[in-house]
């Protein structure tokens, strides 16, 4: 065998590839001896099948797994050689001079240098939990566990309304537009602010007729824009009813003794959870973001080719799983293009930090953030098992271990500013 290589752009290269023919046809033919052993012809004893029978039925076939096999050999054989690291898949071709010649054209890795994060200034916010956000917790979980009473008044803000409604765009029904016995509770924002607004105040079996202007950038582009007539009947008004924080509501909570000093601890610790969580979040995206501005590297395509077929196979099967038909369903190439690119850059650089730096996943932090994952459940020890018994989810924690370590690794490196915050200006909750 013989290979010739050439540089036809900073990261791509084509190899001449020139096979033995001698040794391609000695194969080809071993190949063919060992099938004539085996092989099931009609008309012939099993192993008694002659040598040239049987190449009549299956000597192409066996040639190009031949090739197939003496080229993906060679061509490694070729790389390594050469200390490349080939970046996707290489494209094989067949050249003019003869069945044996062929060229495989295929990109390499890019050599990655790091900017340096010195120069960067990082936020990282500094927030506490307390008494006041335990009580708007404890308030949030009761309007969760709220009855509804009928009642013999107005519409207002938080009670549930049962109503049906027909909505109409240049008079023509739309799908989605109408519907019997639907309950609405009004300011959840399930449907348009616009469109619970004109229930305010409405009594029990009120019928009324309004316009709804459908904004730009509605989610349902046959609706996006337009204006529609809805014609509702008002068929019964329910007030809220929260529970009363008692003990009956800790055990609903999961404190078997109904302690509600036990119940605020526990409510604390998971937002002192949330919290932490919350942090490392906005810290990494910030790290990453800086590393991305930072560091400039050649995006080999091959990568942005696959990352770009992954997303679309993952687009494709979030629709599925919601229930959507995809079949026919476009997935445009340059929908996906700019977060692949990005994905597939920070890939690159997140690799050289990780190398260069020894910021591999070690077994005790992988153990660590199970553990730590685990305490929000009732049985922390169960689901640490469970955790550990895929392989998938055990490099989903380890891909979380490297990021965290990235991020104290640049939290070292980058000049770190604290900022106070309030916790819900964290957690983006309104006041």
């Amino acid at each position: 065998m013989s290979a010739s290589m050439e540089n036809i752009s900073q990261l791509e290269r084509r190899l001449d590839i020139s096979l033995p023919p001698t040794e391609i046809d000695s194969e080809v033919q071993n190949r063919l001896k060992n099938l004539a052993r085996t092989v099931k012809m009609d008309g012939f004893r099993p192993g008694k099948v002659p040598l040239k029978v049987v190449a009549q039925h299956y000597e192409e076939q066996v040639r190009r797994e031949v090739l197939g096999t003496a080229l993906q050999k060679n061509f490694g054989d070729a790389v390594r050689a050469q200390n490349l690291k080939v970046a996707g898949y290489p494209k094989f071709e067949a050249r003019e001079g003869g069945p044996f010649e062929y060229s495989a054209t295929f990109e390499i890795y890019p050599e990655v240098t790091v900017g340096d994060l010195s120069k960067i200034s990082l936020q990282r916010p500094v927030a506490q939990v307390g008494e006041s956000d335990v009580d708007k917790t404890l308030q949030v979980m009761r309007r969760q566990r709220a009855t509804f009473e009928p009642v013999a008044r107005a519409a207002a803000a938080g009670d549930r309304v049962i109503l049906d409604y027909t909505g109409r765009v240049a008079g023509q029904e739309f799908d989605g537009g109408k519907g019997t016995d639907v309950a609405i509770i009004l300011g959840e924002g399930r449907f348009l602010p616009a469109f619970e607004a004109q229930l305010l105040g409405l009594e029990t079996g009120a019928a009324k007729t309004f316009e709804i202007h459908f904004p730009q950038d509605y989610h349902g582009k046959e609706l996006a824009g337009k204006t529609a007539t809805f014609d509702i009947v008002l068929k019964q008004i329910a007030e809220a009813k929260l529970p009363p924080v008692d003990g009956a509501f800790a055990r609903a909570l999961g404190i078997e003794d109904g302690d509600l000093d036990r119940m605020r601890d526990e409510i604390r610790a998971n937002l002192e959870r949330e919290l932490k969580q919350r942090v490392a979040l906005r810290l990494k995206e910030q790290v990453m973001q800086a590393l991305f501005d930072s560091t400039k590297v050649e995006i080999p395509k091959s990568l942005v080719e696959l990352e770009i077929e992954h997303l679309t196979a993952a687009a494709r099967h979030d629709l599925e799983a919601r229930g959507a038909r995809t079949e026919g369903v476009p997935f445009p190439r340059d929908v996906f293009e700019a977060q692949a690119q990005r994905r597939v850059k920070l890939g690159l650089i997140l690799a050289e930090v990780v190398r260069a730096n020894g910021l591999q996943a070690q077994p005790e932090q992988v153990q660590a953030l199970a553990e730590e994952r685990a305490q929000s459940y009732e049985q922390p020890e169960q689901v640490v098992q469970w955790i550990y018994q895929s392989p998938q989810r055990l490099r989903e924690l380890e891909s979380a271990v490297v990021e965290d370590n990235v991020v104290q690794w640049a939290l070292r490196s980058a000049r770190v500013e604290d900022k106070t915050v309030t916790f819900d200006e964290l957690m983006g909750q309104s006041k």
